[in-house]
């Protein structure tokens, strides 16, 4: 029998009365896994089950009968992002057969906080091959390792963004809540186009050690969830100051004592949201789903300042592509350095494996952005430096600082992405038309998604950004617009447009 689309707090109810153990949860959700993800539509969103899950469920119910739960996500069956350690029988490969078989020595931070506050990880998700930075041809959500990952909605469209197992093993009931991590729009794009909600925070309220990084000043992992209340719950555990990540020094006092006391189906009364009109304009659809959302935003109180400008920061422009090839560099061979377990040591290992496997690594796209990459020289080099300084000035002091100073905004909002899903084509790569997610990647702001309507069956996602540690604020707006329209509903596997 397949699980239902419980919510956490649905799921502790039952878990309370005995009407539902971690165990047998954990059981009809690996059932569901092999009917769905393995056959029948073969949504591939999975790369690897935990094969501890089913005994690691069985201990955390004895534990919750004879001690009580930890809290909120005792039993709750979450997946992490293969680019995310976990210290166990898992690899973390980033979705390269040349990290097949990488066991972490240790969990990364926010694997661990979950596991302390009682989750059970079940599984980690396939992801775009070393987070979309391997080609300017890349297919969303294939990888050497994993294969292609369906759009649980419409099969033969893209599910967009390097966390697209993650947002599809969410949408499609695969498990309750996931991780992501990005650099730019990773996180929120997938969810969006999957229709679920999705937040990319401030960077430096989620610790990324033991996550396999693209360029340190942008990258941050982030929650996943069918609702703003389950993302919520999932982000109380996340946060901390972990002094292994000096970024994280930052968030010292700016994280609420529990995100889910500040959901108000009010919130959104009196705030000042600004529309970002030069995100708008790619795909008729997309706008009108949009434009009936602001409207929804009005009614429920919010005052509309239309429009608004945030900069020209386009996806992989010309600074930001410079400083995600350095970053990607440094990254690659400071993970490979601190994981003895790897094939590979370094980047210049890295993309010799593929060449020598080229027949399986790179059947439908090069590794040309890892060859740039490795002619990148250090982080302190002032190339760097310039696209870095950059980068942060065209997000904030041009883009959305400005913004929200000059019209006294709360937040600012536009499509998350600009066209529904398209269809896939691992041969040619991509049809990314527009988006909102590069100024607060840039920026290094919080950035939510919400879903907002569909066009044709698709899902498209409203998002909400704004200033640093404003998470509060986005997410109590994104529940005050999710419950008053509830437009979500579970996908139907479709074929194709049409059918």
């Amino acid at each position: 029998m397949a699980p239902e689309e419980y919510s956490i707090t649905e799921m502790q109810e039952r878990f309370e009365r005995g009407d539902l153990t971690a165990a047998g949860l954990a059981e009809a959700y690996l059932a569901r896994i092999a009917e769905i993800d393995r056959a029948g539509p073969t949504l591939n969103a999975v790369i690897e089950l935990n094969p501890d899950g089913l005994e690691i469920a069985a201990a955390l119910d004895r534990e919750r009968a004879e001690k009580g739960a930890r809290g909120p996500l005792h039993g709750v069956p979450v997946m992490v992002k293969d680019s995310i350690d976990t210290g166990d029988r898992m690899s973390t490969s980033a979705g390269s057969l040349a990290l097949e078989g990488n066991l972490a020595p240790a969990d990364a931070w926010v694997v661990a906080r979950l596991r302390d506050a009682g989750a059970l990880l079940l599984a980690k998700t396939n992801m775009s091959e070393w987070g979309y930075i391997r080609s300017s041809r890349a297919c969303s959500g294939w990888s050497s390792r994993g294969g292609q990952t369906r759009h649980p909605y419409v099969l033969d469209r893209n599910p967009c963004g390097s966390s697209s197992g993650s947002a599809v093993a969410v949408a499609a009931n695969l498990c309750t809540a996931a991780l992501g991590a990005e650099v730019d729009g990773s996180v929120v794009r997938p969810a969006s186009i999957n229709g679920i909600v999705g937040l990319k925070p401030t960077v430096g309220l989620i610790s990324r050690i033991g996550v396999i990084g693209v360029a340190e000043p942008q990258d941050t992992a982030g929650p996943m969830a069918r609702s703003v209340t389950d993302l919520a719950t999932l982000l109380n555990a996340l946060v901390g100051v972990d002094p292994r990540d000096p970024a994280t020094a930052a968030s010292a006092g700016k994280a609420p004592e529990d995100y889910c006391s500040l959901l108000d189906v009010e919130a959104l009364r009196g705030a000042r949201l600004g529309v970002a009109r030069d995100l708008f304009g790619f795909h008729e659809g997309t706008d009108r789903v949009i434009e009936a959302a602001i409207r929804t935003l009005e009614s429920l109180g919010a005052v509309i300042v239309d429009p608004v400008s945030c900069g020209q920061a386009h996806l992989f422009g010309g600074a930001e592509l410079e400083l995600i090839l350095y970053g990607m560099k440094a990254a690659v061979n400071a993970y490979l350095a601190s994981h003895p377990r790897a094939k590979v040591r370094n980047l210049e290992e890295l993309i010799a494996f593929n060449k020598a496997n080229a027949e399986r690594v790179m059947p439908f796209f090069q590794q040309e952005l890892l060859e740039r990459a490795l002619e990148k020289g250090r982080l302190d080099e002032p190339a760097y430096l310039k696209a870095a300084a950059d980068c942060r000035r065209a997000a904030r002091e041009e883009g959305i600082d400005k913004a929200m100073a000059e019209h006294r905004l709360d937040a600012i909002l536009a499509p998350t992405d600009g066209t529904p899903a398209w269809v896939n084509d691992p041969l040619i790569g991509d049809k990314i038309l527009g988006g909102c997610a590069t100024p607060p990647a840039m920026a290094g702001y919080p950035h939510i998604t919400v879903p907002a309507g569909y066009v044709m069956g698709l899902p498209v996602g409203l998002s909400l950004f704004a200033g640093p540690w404003d998470e509060p604020k986005l997410i109590a707006y994104a529940y005050a617009f999710e419950q008053a329209t509830k437009v979500r509903r579970p996908p139907g596997f479709k074929a194709t447009i049409g059918v």
